[in-house]
């Protein structure tokens, strides 16, 4: 009798402290859902990569055949994720699992995306973390050092693993206090922020000698190059990667939308406040890149080696290095809240967690990953692995199958109802964006995913 009894205060015990009770949280107004979106679409790539694109093929050309793929691949991917997000309020293995049971492994793959990415995105970044300690203390403009030897030392050093735990509890911080108090609040003054820094910046460098040489690289308007059958393609491949599908993010974002939300328009504005973004970072890159007579790059070389050299030759080179690696702070930020969130809201509603208490699990299996990560255990390269399964294999697949699934495996009307709030609006649209969904956008995304693979 005694032992039954105990059962039973264990059990209550046990739910009492790690069982969720709570009534399923959703974002305020149109703003926050954009926002949130939004930062979860802009991250790295928009600062170190898509400028650099768009300058070698074709300029303000490019921005266009960008602007049409995002039209015919990014939203239309997007939306599909909204709908069934929307539709399930479930994170990402429950949303599919409830619209049907044989689907549901496109969830997990979502869930592994965002797995996989805690093992190499946070490291990453936390050099920004260093580099605006550095800027702040002034140490990175009073080392003897190329900045090229003091980023090897950098990393060759066991700093870039504490920096990424620092950001990975920045993070946790943050998704841990919930969707409105935490990742709404938090974009509200973050994706204002990251505009502000960014306007701010290009007016600085515009008043740079040669600055206009920049302006020339990113904004000339060459159709010939742009309108090549591999620009083209590349576009595409860019629209889709920027938007952050295929790895579960909006999908959970959009399990806190309200029922009234217009997905098409946040679709839209979410893709405009994405390129704004990467538009704003060109005008700032790559006037100061040529200013200071450097060739232009991408990727981490540019943000960490080449930006510091010209933050050098500036009047309060600490102040400008300093708001710059704040800005990459902001852009990491916002994009490693969304893939936090997906794995938290997993735990939490998968194993009957408190929000707390799944936040905290994703908390521990992100520094473990980022643990293993950075000293390649067992002689294998899980940066580069990471990286590879996630860009080239889960993402494009995710976001393919979903396009096929809410048109294809759905009732008639699933995707029609979602996208115009059961005839409420987008009536004129709609019917564009279905045929997309249906013929364009899967095989546009086949390709991609083929092409990783020639």
């Amino acid at each position: 009798m005694h032992s039954f009894l105990l059962f039973y205060y264990l059990r209550a015990l046990f739910k009492r402290l790690f069982m969720s009770e709570q009534k399923r949280a959703s974002f305020g107004g149109k703003l926050s859902v954009i926002l949130v979106a939004a930062g979860s679409a802009i991250g790295l790539g928009a600062l170190w990569r898509f400028p650099y694109i768009a300058g070698k093929h074709g300029g303000a050309a490019f921005l266009l055949v960008f602007l049409l793929s995002i039209f015919v691949v990014g939203i239309p991917a997007m939306l599909a994720e909204f709908a069934v997000g929307r539709r399930t309020k479930k994170n990402a293995v429950g949303a599919f699992r409830t619209l049907s049971k044989r689907w549901s492994w496109l969830g997990y793959s979502g869930v592994l995306g965002a797995l996989l990415i805690s093992g190499y995105y946070y490291l990453i970044a936390g050099w920004s973390l260093q580099y605006f300690a550095d800027s702040v203390t002034g140490g990175m403009f009073n080392s003897p050092l190329p900045f090229k030897e003091q980023f090897d030392l950098f990393q060759a050093s066991w700093k870039p693993l504490i920096w990424g735990v620092v950001f990975i509890l920045m993070t946790h911080f943050i998704v841990a206090r919930g969707v409105e108090k935490g990742i709404e609040k938090a974009s509200k003054v973050m994706m204002p922020m990251l505009f502000v820094i960014l306007i701010i910046m290009a007016v600085r460098v515009a008043f740079m000698p040669g600055a206009a040489e920049g302006y020339k690289f990113f904004l000339s308007c060459d159709f010939a190059e742009a309108f090549k059958a591999e620009t083209i393609m590349m576009a595409i491949g860019q629209a889709f990667f920027s938007l952050s599908v295929g790895m579960g993010c909006m999908v959970t974002y959009a399990s806190y939308f309200k029922q009234d939300n217009n997905m098409v328009s946040t679709s839209f504005n979410v893709s405009i406040l994405t390129l704004l973004v990467s538009v704003l970072a060109g005008l700032v890159i790559f006037p100061a890149v040529f200013s200071a007579g450097l060739q232009p790059t991408e990727g981490p070389a540019l943000v960490f080696v080449t930006l510091p050299e010209i933050f050098k030759g500036m009047p309060l080179a600490s102040v400008w290095a300093a708001i710059f690696f704040l800005l990459v702070i902001l852009a990491s930020l916002t994009s490693t809240i969304s893939f936090h969130e997906v794995l938290t809201a997993y735990f939490a509603e998968e194993f009957s967690l408190t929000r707390k208490r799944a936040a905290m699990v994703t908390t521990v299996v992100s520094i473990v990953l980022s643990t293993v990560t950075f000293f390649s255990l067992f002689g294998i390269d899980f940066f580069n692995i990471f990286d590879y399964v996630t860009a080239n294999v889960l993402m494009p697949l995710g976001a393919m199958f979903t396009c096929i699934m809410v048109m294809w495996f759905m009732k008639k009307d699933f995707m029609k109802d979602e996208l115009t709030n059961n005839g409420l609006c987008n009536r004129r649209l709609t019917p564009v964006i279905l045929f997309m969904l249906r013929f364009i956008t899967p095989v546009l995304i086949l390709y991609i995913f083929i092409k990783n693979f020639i």
